[in-house]
């Protein structure tokens, strides 16, 4: 007869994402996660395999709850550049409100393990791509209403707002209060 496992693993993999988005992968060392998760390392294993994998499930949770935040502001009604402005608005105000400043689990990882993960660097990649997919969607829409140029490559500005995006999560990791990233977003809003 095996013993019920003493703990719940969907908490489980919320706790590890907490201590792998704040330390990072590699400096997250499986004491850390046996500390923050109150089990034994043999339940680690048992229930999660390897640090790795358990950190893929990490990733996995925070993208999909990262991902709502930009995709909820990218899908409300209104004017296509109001929306995209509000999509990196709400990031930055995000990261912002973060005390510790950890930024972008998904960038910080793409930073760290992209070339060394399999599973990480597709996590990470379709996280960016779902995100610049949408900004695409919005975009076209911006097209058809006349509000940006139908002769612009949607794509192409599609990637140029994924990539913004993904800076402006590294700049307010450092930037001292609100001004750079509006900056930032009022520039990127012009060029559209």
């Amino acid at each position: 007869m095996t013993r019920p496992k003493q703990f719940d693993p969907d908490v489980a993999v919320e706790q590890a994402m907490e201590v792998f988005w704040r330390k990072g992968y590699a400096s997250t060392t499986p004491q850390d996660l046996v500390d923050a998760l109150g089990i034994g390392k043999g339940s680690l294993y048992n229930a999660f395999g390897s640090k790795r994998r358990l950190f893929e499930q990490a990733l996995r949770r925070y993208r999909d709850r990262q991902a709502s935040v930009m995709l909820q502001a990218l899908e409300e009604s209104g004017p296509a550049k109001v929306r995209l402005r509000n999509a990196l608005e709400a990031l930055v105000r995000t990261d912002l409100a973060d005390p510790d400043r950890r930024g972008c689990m998904a960038v910080n990882a793409a930073a760290e393990v992209v070339r060394t993960d399999e599973v990480a660097t597709d996590l990470v990649r379709r996280a960016f791509g779902r995100i610049e997919s949408a900004f695409r969607a919005v975009i076209e829409e911006g097209q058809r209403s006349g509000e940006i140029s139908p002769g612009r490559d949607s794509a192409g500005l599609a990637a140029m707002l994924q990539n913004t995006a993904v800076g402006l999560r590294l700049a307010v990791r450092v930037a001292e209060g609100p001004e750079r990233p509006a900056r930032i977003i009022d520039a990127v809003m012009e060029s559209l």
